[in-house]
């Protein structure tokens, strides 16, 4: 029997230029599957009335270290330099399974309570073979979309960080593959997070991205950001080791050459930047306009909720403000008028789902309201105070909304938030990740008086 669920009656923002804005229109979901987005659908189905909501794709966030939920809000104040030390180094080797578990459990209902559907977790928390299990465990239970991306373990900062010569365990690798993601197809897949140049010797780093081409598996990595990679060259380095491909994702971007920028955008590489992470920890200037400028679609994610919010209106205004004013001030410096490419609240939404998905691989499937596409949808509450009225929907959304008018999520398309409450069991969740938290402290100060 198929399964149909009915939106009706919404603002639906669709992010498909083919189907545009409808701001009184209905979608149809059979099976988990978005077949018609039109102004009115008759269908046989369970009816969610969207009256007063806005309708559109779930956000995508393209990287995000959700293993560290357990010690949010740690390093308020940290720069990155203070990161290495205060969180991989301190807390990273301290992590058990259990702990990973918690965080992951925790952070994906995080995510999926703030609209973000679709989430690449960057798991650079791999200290033993249990750990990776746990952490897929944790995001199948919560039902969210997500890339596991496969990362090192963080037991020493001098050995996995400073010129490593410790390459990402390729058996295990192998072994989670074949057990968790043997198809492509699922709603969780799997990447390989590296740590690349300058962080590793290369023979580490040809040997990694062979690693992940051997398993046909995307790759994600941190380059030119602050005064640790930012000196690396680590896309140039990369290009001399013949590495450069459409398979790679590069995080951050602060500090590219004009020709690092050319290499990644002839190479079909796919860029994620964290702006609230980047303005406030010293990475460097968020580059969206210049991904822009170099023909790539720029995608937003959360990095780190040791020290920023872990949602994606965050991001969006992060960005927005310190590209506008970045932007403006370089043009009333020089008296000129502010480019073609200066950042429009439309195009933020388009960075926060659909280049998201382009970013995440997975634009077949999710990042817009189009028929044919996976039912990964958000509604928010648009008659609360701080949303109506609405004159623009799109802006009503960038610069207007938060978490709490997040009301109802759909993630491939079963509904996880329902009426603004999740349908998960939140109390365990919070149980476990504030035992986490609890373990972990008494950890840190046991080793700090040992």
């Amino acid at each position: 029997m198929t399964d149909r669920i009915l939106l009706r009656a919404g603002h639906v923002v669709s992010m498909d230029p083919d189907i545009g804005d409808l701001p009184r229109g209905d979608v149809l979901i059979e099976d988990g599957t978005i077949t018609a987005v039109r102004p009115e659908i008759s269908a046989d189905a369970e009816v969610l009335d969207m009256t007063g909501r806005i309708v559109m794709p779930g956000f995508v966030d393209t990287h995000r270290h959700t293993w560290e939920a357990s010690i949010r809000g740690v390093a308020p104040d940290a720069t990155l330099d203070d990161y290495f030390v205060d969180i991989l180094d301190t807390f990273a080797p301290l992590y058990t399974p259990e702990d990973v578990y918690a965080a992951n459990l925790a952070g994906a209902l995080e995510c999926l309570n703030a609209g973000i559907t679709t989430l690449v977790d960057w798991s650079h928390i791999n200290n033993t073979p249990e750990h990776p299990d746990a952490a897929i465990q944790a995001l199948a239970e919560t039902g969210i979309r997500a890339q596991y991306a496969y990362g090192s373990a963080n037991t020493s900062l001098a050995d996995y960080w400073f010129e490593s010569k410790i390459a990402i365990p390729g058996d295990d690798v192998r072994r989670v593959r074949a057990r968790y993601f043997s198809s492509d197809d699922g709603l969780l897949t799997m990447g390989l997070a590296t740590r690349g140049p300058g962080f590793c010797v290369n023979d580490v780093v040809t040997s990694e991205w062979a690693l992940a081409r051997e398993l046909g598996i995307p790759i994600t990595v941190h380059v030119a950001m602050g005064r640790l990679a930012g000196r690396f060259g680590m896309v140039k380095q990369l290009k001399d080791l013949g590495l450069l491909g459409p398979d790679t994702t590069y995080i951050h971007c602060c500090y590219l050459h004009d020709d690092e920028w050319r290499m990644v955008a002839d190479s079909g590489g796919t860029v994620s930047i964290a702006p609230q992470v980047e303005t406030q920890m010293g990475h460097g200037w968020p580059p969206v306009m210049q991904a822009v400028e170099h023909g790539l679609r720029p995608s937003l994610s959360i990095d780190v909720v040791t020290t920023v919010p872990g949602d994606m209106f965050t991001q969006i205004r992060a960005a927005f403000g310190a590209e506008r004013a970045r932007v403006n001030a370089d043009c009333w410096q020089a008296n000129m008028p502010v480019p073609e490419t200066m950042l429009t609240a439309r195009r933020m939404l388009e960075m926060a789902t659909l280049n998201g998905a382009h970013v995440a691989g997975l634009e077949h499937r999710t990042g817009s309201l189009t028929p044919g596409k996976r039912a990964d949808v958000v509604a928010l509450d648009a008659t609360a105070l701080n949303m109506t009225p609405v004159h623009d929907a799109a802006a009503a959304v960038t610069l207007c909304a938060d978490v709490s008018n997040v009301e109802t999520v759909l993630v491939d398309g079963v509904i996880r938030k329902r009426d603004g409450k999740l349908t998960a069991d939140v109390a365990r969740a919070r149980r476990l990740v504030e035992e986490s938290r609890d373990r972990l402290l008494a950890a840190k100060e046991a080793k700090a008086t040992a």
